[in-house]
């Protein structure tokens, strides 16, 4: 069988299969590591920067490793992109059968039985209904990806597909034609399933609640872009109630119901509904996070009144159960939902933050663990598998400690695979002097005046990433007075369309200006003279409030260690090392970094945030950064 370094040498059969295929030794060297890993059952933990070729680096040697293996994106596009692209062309290079399977959360497929007990649809969900119809009698695998015809907003999803609550499992009557159920048969049967983190935390959470779990056992893990998976944990392992879900409850019990006729449980479901709107109107009207033991003096009038009539409900529930599936699974849910509201309501339960978030139509509680490292390490040492851990984003440095300490990982093995890219040669990072403090009210607009000037230097695009949504409407409406600083450039702004479309006319336009904030700092990959400059406008420290932050500060006080130096600091240089990593992403890429806190220069911590856009180099002087614009752009440096 070929080897690991034949795979990626100069000879490589990627050549044939992958234009501008180059060897990279830092890919054999992380494959290499990866094969060990999974041969010894080893847990490993590997930062490798843009141009790794960190896919094929570790699902190479997952195929050639015979084992079954589980490999976990960050997101759903991820997931579909490394099993519809990477996987099938890997595949070929292997030369040998191997099954494998794309295994989602339920919400993502199909629900037969719910579709077929639709019956009336708001009229301007009449075209989107007749789609998911059409398409039933189409679709092998019930995955709603399949269907672009209907946007993956649209309010049609949640009426057909199911959720662990309402799913009838083993009662459905459509059981056997599940695409559910066959997703995960097919998962059970192949020797390589792809997920993504919210299934596989589910499944762990799953298994520490004592359920069966629903993941195939395997005998590797591996989970992509893993820094995500820290805070993702944190919430999977908590507890929440939103106004979304108790409506969405109502419905379900108001139509599963109504052919019973009882108009006393009607009354009640009419109670329980007028409850969920009175807890809405208790909250505060403010958008964001709140502290819910502070509100609690305001709001446990709706709270108990919202425990009172659920309990009502349920009790009516309970006397029809016996002889309807659909109104014992209802029963069970709202008994889940009244544990988790007494959960929420009590001061003295649980040992984590509570707290409630507010949007615009909706609310939902939150009781937060304030560490799950203990828990994590039980489920990951809790058998004999190989774990690997991998992201472009994971070290300070040298340094995994804040990764593997959130993980609970212990003493684990930490490898660093630099980028293979000229990054001292094709990036700059530009510190414009004399710029207010953050917290100056003209912040912004004197970010603005600052980053423009750059439009005239290069011919490529600029993406200015904000660290809250003020900051990024205050870009916006600065703009709108500006128009004459975009030179004649088109301009785009978080919101203002979905995602992948801002980012798709953002490519084609070759010399956009893009505001973000949020999503826009990872998982972005725009190659070529479209983008040159990335500009960002404070150092991305979470605010201290946000509820997460809180939690997790208040676990290291109790620890007795600084929350600053253990996790706001190198939480945010790893925040910032995702907002500058959208820039150079391929082997010709140029451009420049434009950071815009003062406090890079002022304080001793953004020594910090320099060291890790090492070996890029650093100037104050505008000057230099128009020379450098003029050798990379005179000479066609972008492929």
């Amino acid at each position: 069988m070929t080897s690991l370094p034949e795979f990626f040498g100069d000879d490589s059969p990627l050549k044939e299969l992958l234009p501008g295929f180059q060897p990279r030794a830092g890919q054999v060297w992380m494959a290499e590591a990866v094969a060990d890993a999974i041969a010894t059952s080893d847990k490993l933990v590997i930062e490798a920067g843009t141009g790794t070729g960190k896919t094929f680096a570790y699902l190479l040697p997952a195929l050639m490793s015979s084992r079954k293996t589980i490999i976990s994106t960050g997101t759903k596009a991820l997931q579909d992109q490394l099993y519809h692209r990477d996987l099938p062309l890997i595949g070929k290079v292997v030369g040998r059968p191997v099954t494998t399977a794309l295994l989602k959360g339920r919400a993502n497929y199909l629900c037969l039985h719910r579709l077929d007990q639709l019956d009336d649809v708001a009229p301007s969900l009449a075209g989107d209904c007749t789609e998911v119809r059409e398409w039933r009698h189409h679709t092998d695998s019930g995955d709603r990806a399949e269907l672009t015809a209907v946007a993956e907003d649209s309010a049609i999803w949640p009426l057909v597909t199911s959720t662990s609550d309402n799913c009838l499992g083993q009662h459905c009557p459509q059981y056997s034609e599940c695409h559910v159920v066959k997703a995960r048969r097919r998962a059970q049967e192949a020797d390589l399933v792809v997920v993504n983190h919210h299934l596989l935390l589910a499944d762990l959470a799953m298994k520490e609640s004592g359920f069966v779990e629903f993941l195939p056992d395997a005998e590797a893990v591996i989970l992509d872009e893993a820094h995500q998976v820290p805070d993702l944990a944190v919430q999977f392992f908590g507890v929440a109630v939103g106004s979304r879900e108790l409506q969405r409850a109502v419905d379900d019990v108001r139509v599963a119901t109504l052919p019973f006729g009882e108009p006393e449980l009607q009354r009640r479901v009419d109670r329980l509904e007028t409850a969920v709107k009175a807890l809405r109107l208790a909250a505060p009207r403010q958008e964001g996070r709140h502290q819910l033991d502070e509100l609690m003096p305001d709001m446990r009038e709706a709270f108990d009144g919202l425990a009172v009539t659920l309990g009502d409900v349920v009790r009516g529930l309970e006397v029809l159960s016996d002889g309807s599936a659909d109104i014992a699974k209802l029963h069970e849910q709202l008994l889940g939902i009244g544990e988790r509201l007494a959960l929420l309501a009590s001061a003295d339960s649980w040992d984590g933050l509570r707290w409630l978030e507010v949007n615009p139509r909706s609310i939902r509680m939150n009781l937060t663990p304030l560490d799950v490292s203990s828990t994590l390490s039980g489920l990951i040492g809790n058998g004999h598998q190989a774990w690997i851990f991998t992201s472009a984003t994971l070290a300070i440095g040298d340094d995994f400690s804040h990764f593997t300490s959130r993980m609970g990982l212990g003493n684990v093995t930490g490898l660093t695979f630099p980028s293979p890219y000229a990054l001292a040669d094709n990036g700059l990072v530009y510190l414009p002097p004399g710029l207010p403090q953050p917290s100056d009210p003209g912040h912004t607009d004197a970010v603005m005046e600052a980053v423009t000037p750059l439009l005239k230097l290069t011919r490529g695009g600029l993406f200015c990433l904000f660290t809250s949504h003020r900051a990024l409407n205050a870009a916006k409406k600065w703009f709108r007075s500006h128009r004459t600083r975009l030179a004649g450039r088109k301009l785009l702004v978080q919101g203002a369309a979905p995602r992948d479309d801002l980012l798709r006319r953002f490519r084609d336009t070759g010399n956009a200006v893009l505001l973000g904030t949020g999503s826009f700092w990872e998982g972005v990959d725009v190659r070529g003279s479209a983008l040159t400059v990335v500009a960002i406008d404070k150092l991305p420290f979470a605010s201290p409030a946000d509820p997460l932050m809180m939690a997790r500060l208040e676990f290291i006080r109790r620890e007795g260690g600084n929350g600053f130096a253990g996790h706001q600091l190198p939480q945010a240089a790893l925040a910032m090392k995702q907002g500058a990593g959208r820039l150079l992403r391929g082997e010709n890429d140029y451009g420049v970094i434009v950071l815009c806190d003062p406090r890079i220069t002022s304080r001793n911590y953004g020594k910090t945030f320099l060291d890790i856009l090492e070996p890029m180099g650093t100037t104050a002087d505008i000057k230099d950064v128009e020379r450098f614009f003029e050798r990379h752009e005179r000479s066609g440096a972008v492929a």
